[in-house]
């Protein structure tokens, strides 16, 4: 018997007003004054993890680590993999080279120095590295870091790279450095989003289990899956400033996601990202970065 294909699990940990969706309503200078939910919610999701037996990587802000240690330590001490979420949620394409490599120096001198290990993977808030930032799988390689999740192969008003590679891929030709993208199926000729988030919360359940199957067995690729701890917890406070597309977005089915996800890392492997990335390197395809028309992404989110 064939065993089955062990799929990447994630966890974008953020607080509830951290979201690409609110950027424009809740200020950054207001954060510290706002109710955090984070902790109580990304315990529920480590007790859930560890109902069933499955590690996961946390890609984690430092921001969020910086004010609750006890939870990176958990994160640690239970064996899940500790990853980089950045320092406070920026895009990656509104900082620019410059500051972009001091945000990573940043966060990962919070995640070391709390959670006392390595931080070898990093993920992009909002999947925001695109054409727009040819250069930061480079300041990615010269920092060291042994892999990034921070792509969404798709064409998406929020974010999206639509024509990167939907799986592992070499950004550099003279590093190491391997990206593994979200999750993605292709139906008549087109991709769909199957990685998790709020596609996993708004699409009826059938639709994820079948397009992760699809992944496994058609393309023969581990699937990678995301969600964020607020994504659990319906009693949140709402933000009622936000556009109407933003609040669907963000709070339409947060009561049925926590038995959805329960459903989902029952029904599937798991494992770490970390875990995966010998072995997507072994048959990740060459894909030039800095050669890609900057044209070839998803409208800024920032004006949706």
């Amino acid at each position: 018997m064939v065993p089955a294909m062990i799929n990447g699990l994630s966890v974008d940990v953020e607080d509830w007003f951290q979201v690409g969706a609110f950027e424009k309503v809740i200020d950054r200078g207001d954060w510290d004054a706002l109710e955090h939910r984070v902790a109580a919610n990304t315990h529920a999701v480590l007790d859930l993890f560890g109902e069933v037996g499955v590690k996961a990587t946390f890609f984690t802000l430092g921001w969020v680590a910086a004010r609750y240690p006890q939870v990176i330590r958990r994160v640690v001490e239970e064996g899940h993999e500790l990853a980089s979420h950045g320092l406070d949620h920026a895009r990656v394409y509104t900082l620019g080279a410059e500051r972009f490599a001091q945000d990573l120096k940043d966060a990962r001198s919070i995640l070391e120095d709390v959670g006392g290990v390595a931080i070898r993977g990093y993920r992009a808030p909002s999947f925001s590295i695109d054409p727009r930032t040819p250069w930061a799988h480079a300041i990615l390689a010269e920092q060291g870091y042994a892999y990034s999740s921070s792509v969404a192969p798709i064409a998406h008003d929020h974010y999206g790279w639509r024509d990167a590679p939907r799986f592992a891929f070499r950004p550099l030709a003279d590093s190491d450095l391997i990206e593994i993208p979200v999750t993605t199926v292709t139906i008549a000729g087109r991709r769909q989003a199957a990685g998790g988030g709020g596609f996993f919360r708004l699409f009826p359940y059938w639709f994820s289990q079948w397009a992760l199957r699809r992944v496994n067995t058609v393309d023969g690729q581990p699937g990678i899956t995301y969600f964020h701890p607020w994504e659990i917890d319906p009693d949140q406070p709402r933000v009622a400033g936000a556009s109407v597309r933003s609040r669907l977005r963000h709070y339409t089915n947060l009561d049925v996601m926590a038995p959805k996800l329960a459903r989902l890392v029952r029904d599937f492997q798991w494992g770490r990202m970390d875990r995966l990335v010998a072995e997507q390197a072994s048959h990740a395809v060459f894909f030039d970065v800095a050669a890609c028309d900057a044209s070839a992404t998803a409208p800024d989110a920032l004006s949706a």
